[in-house]
């Protein structure tokens, strides 16, 4: 048979599919290696949402959110997570609603963060970081910045908090959601209920 440079490139346009399928299948056997534990955070907690600038304005609200956990080892994890904020201006702000002022989010939020845990029985203190988006609307009216926006916008994810129980499978924390397009923060302090799903 006669290779054609036609032929030639079929060949090593088929040989970088199977170098791409080979590449996929190790990576996903290498994560079934790297992942010793799996499970689910649910938390829910009292929401709040405050300017940069201003420490006496802030609204208040709910919060709840969920986590995909994956635990390559018992003091960190990966944790993709996804959640709801929705917060409005405190009755006691009246004064400041009276002035314009206001910093509330409604949002939808999502995204990945790594969390850090000391490996302590019973009380293990940690703390988490990651990138996200929140896709909602907000406002942040005070003397120093005049946004309200609707869209898509990144945030930083920021936790502290404690692991409790002999497993660990109650959380307590604040949680955080840095909006540097909105000159806001977004977060809770929120109780959270681990749940497994498996264990290699």
């Amino acid at each position: 048979m006669t290779i054609t440079p036609g032929n030639k490139y079929i060949k090593v346009k088929m040989k970088k599919k199977l170098v791409f399928m080979v590449i996929i299948l190790m990576s996903t056997l290498v994560q079934a290696q790297f992942v010793k534990e799996r499970s689910i955070d649910v938390s829910i907690g009292l929401g709040v949402s405050a300017p940069y600038q201003e420490t006496d304005l802030y609204g208040t609200g709910f919060y709840a959110q969920g986590e995909y956990v994956l635990s390559p080892a018992n003091w960190i994890d990966i944790r993709p997570y996804a959640g709801l904020i929705f917060t409005r201006m405190n009755q006691d702000e009246t004064p400041m609603v009276e002035a314009g002022s206001s910093s509330t989010a409604n949002a939808f939020i999502l995204g990945g963060k790594t969390r850090i845990t000391a490996p302590i029985p019973w009380v293990a203190p940690y703390v988490e970081i990651g990138i996200g988006g929140s896709i909602g609307s907000f406002e942040t009216i005070t003397y120093y910045s005049n946004i309200d926006k609707s869209g898509f916008f990144f945030h930083i994810p920021f936790s502290l908090g404690l692991e409790l129980g002999p497993k660990h499978n109650v959380n307590l924390e604040f949680t955080y959601y840095f909006h540097p397009s909105l000159e806001q923060f977004a977060g809770a302090a929120a109780v959270g209920l681990s749940f497994p799903l498996s264990t290699n």
